[in-house]
């Protein structure tokens, strides 16, 4: 079996608290492959954001990335790379699109200088070539009239094609992984699914590999093919889409899907995860979810649930799995 494309172990992230260092992510291990789609999904608060930020060593001072973490790809070592490097490897290797793209866009320059600028960072190109390469990415993420488009600002684009200035953006360099953090946030239903097609048709094009952020299950259904469920700073499950979706075995993941809204229910009240996702430095002790869990017993409190597996491709921490837990 190949190496994969990206291999994290035991990622946390702490920040500087009243009473000492408080940890936001807390000991994640996830993999990519070459090629694959993986959805990390949770409730806002979760980590899921944080957790992309370390992979490109981008996490907000004075976050740290614990000791103990290790970040593979492509088999090197990103965390102990240095500054120029790391550089080097972010745009070239992994692309990121961000949150917002009304926000994270320059107001005041082009669409097209700014992804002119990306790929002047890492190809020798002449002034010539690379706005012809940043004509033809355009072209690649559906933006009409890509010629024109390339002297427009911000403002005189649309949510959808911003976002697909963002994406062009981060795939400039043509990354072998792309991390896309909620990309169809604030975008309507019709936009949505085009550029949800559109990640689709560069991952196959390309063979890019992605790490879909959202909170979306039914982002997760069109596009992902593993998933990874995300709690109060730790991966509680994770499998296949088909395993997620059909037979989710955490309370959690239950939860989550049994809050989508459903259109034989329409007039009926939305079922929803009762309370909230806990603050960092006031996690609950033993499973993070049983205050909110509707299947909480005896052990959980006390207890931190351990990985069990389920079957060779799906695994989840939670004692009601766990045949060695007593009730």
């Amino acid at each position: 079996m190949s190496a994969p494309l990206l291999a994290v172990e035991n990622l946390s992230i702490s920040f500087p608290g009243e009473a000492g260092p408080v940890r936001v992510v807390d000991r994640v291990s996830l993999s990519i492959a070459r090629g694959e789609t993986l959805a990390l999904v949770g409730e806002s608060g979760s980590g899921k954001s944080m957790t992309a930020l370390a992979m490109m060593r981008l996490v907000p001072k004075p976050g740290r990335i614990q000791p103990g973490a290790h970040i593979a790809f492509e088999g090197r070592d990103l965390l102990s790379l240095s500054v120029p490097d790391m550089r080097a490897v972010r745009g070239a290797g992994i692309g990121m699109i961000f949150q917002e793209p009304m926000t994270s866009l320059n107001p005041v320059t082009t669409v097209g200088d700014q992804v002119l600028e990306a790929i002047e960072l890492h190809a020798k190109l002449s002034r010539a070539q690379a706005r012809s390469h940043v004509i033809e990415l355009f072209g690649l993420v559906g933006i009409p009239d890509a010629k024109h488009r390339f002297g427009a600002y911000p403002h005189q684009l649309s949510g959808g094609l911003k976002q697909r200035v963002m994406i062009a953006m981060a795939m400039a360099m043509r990354p072998r992984l792309l991390i896309a953090d909620e990309p169809t946030t604030a975008l309507d239903a019709t936009i949505r699914a085009q550029i949800l097609e559109l990640l689709r048709d560069l991952s196959a094009k390309t063979e890019t590999a992605v790490l879909l952020i959202t909170h979306d299950f039914g982002v997760v259904n069109e596009v992902a093919d593993r998933v990874a469920v995300m709690y109060a700073g730790e991966i509680v499950e994770e499998g296949s889409r088909g395993e997620l979706l059909g037979h989710p075995r955490h309370p959690y993941t239950q939860g989550l899907l049994r809050s989508i809204p459903k259109a034989e229910a329409r007039g009926h009240r939305l079922e929803e995860i009762k309370g909230s996702v806990p603050r960092p430095g006031h996690w609950p002790t033993g499973c993070r979810f049983h205050p909110r869990c509707p299947h909480a017993f005896a052990p959980c409190p006390g207890t931190e649930p351990q990985r069990t597996t389920v079957s060779a491709t799906q695994a989840a921490c939670c004692h009601l799995l766990d045949r060695s837990v007593e009730p």
